[in-house]
């Protein structure tokens, strides 16, 4: 992590937390919000989720994204989309459509366009550093996190609470680098990747997606609060520092709970992260304690 590196990162945070803040600011939903810091992630090289996307073994980029609104329970999501600039938009007005929740492949792109989307050739995902990370690996045959060398992961989310009171959840993520079979990861999984309910918590994850898979690890810190009758951050400190932990899995949570208590629980060496609240500066964090 050269200076130069982590003042970009900090930077880009900071962006993607004023693009939330605006809307809250306006009166805007907390599901906006959170649509709106996760896109402009996705917009960022530096995450691994939209342009910034990992390469597959297949030297192409597949896309997931979900969102859930803690008052209606309404959720989206979409997985192994090849051609959605912004994958957190179109699970956003998923979300509004009573019809669906989730939506795959050349069927999400299909809805996607009679919404109006524009599609994006795959090379719009294309960088240099991405395809580097994916010649470096592929030999090997394994599949790796975009930051498995120094455990800070890629995969972009948000969490918000609006005037109303209402919070939402939101993910969005390129997957491994050389991911194969069209494998899917826990961040469009509804309950494993993101989660969000008036009555607990809005949670969203980061690690590798197999253990938040297996452990519906966003859930689990809800159901930890409403069970236990616990504070969120003893719920997700519960989930992610010890049962995570004994499971083998690595990653971490940003949560809110409806009383606008904000939470960051990792068990890595580090989680890049940032908030702000009415009132006070932005805040920027990577390592456990800066």
């Amino acid at each position: 992590m050269t200076s130069e590196k982590e003042k970009g990162y900090r930077s880009a945070l900071e962006t993607a937390l004023k693009a939330g803040e605006k809307i809250l600011e306006k009166g805007g939903s907390a599901s906006d919000a959170v649509t709106e810091a996760v896109a402009s992630m996705e917009d960022s090289e530096l995450f691994n989720a939209g342009k910034g996307s990992v390469f597959t073994n297949n030297e192409d980029h597949e896309l997931e994204a979900s969102i859930m609104d803690g008052k209606t329970l309404n959720a989206g999501a979409i997985c192994s989309v090849k051609h959605i600039k912004n994958p957190i938009k179109l699970s956003r007005v998923i979300m509004d459509d009573p019809e669906f929740v989730f939506l795959a492949g050349e069927g999400a792109e299909e809805y996607a366009e009679k919404k109006g989307f524009s599609l994006v050739s795959n090379d719009y995902f294309f960088s240099e550093f991405r395809y580097n990370q994916l010649k470096s690996i592929k030999n090997e045959g394994s599949m790796k996190l975009d930051h498995d060398s120094d455990k800070k992961f890629g995969t972009v989310g948000a969490v918000a609470i609006d005037k109303y009171g209402t919070i939402a959840g939101a993910t969005s993520t390129g997957g491994l680098t050389n991911k194969k079979y069209g494998r899917i990861g826990d961040s469009p999984v509804i309950g494993s990747g993101v989660y969000a309910d008036n009555e607990t918590c809005a949670i969203s994850c980061t690690g590798y997606g197999e253990f938040f898979l297996r452990a519906v690890t966003a859930y689990d810190i809800a159901a930890t609060m409403k069970y236990k009758n616990v504070s969120l951050q003893k719920a997700a400190d519960e989930v992610i520092i010890e049962k995570m932990t004994r499971f083998g899995g690595e990653g971490g949570v940003i949560g809110i709970d409806s009383s606008g208590n904000i939470v960051f629980s990792f068990n890595s060496e580090g989680m890049y992260r940032g908030m702000v609240k009415e009132g006070e500066e932005i805040k920027t964090m990577i390592y456990k304690d800066n």
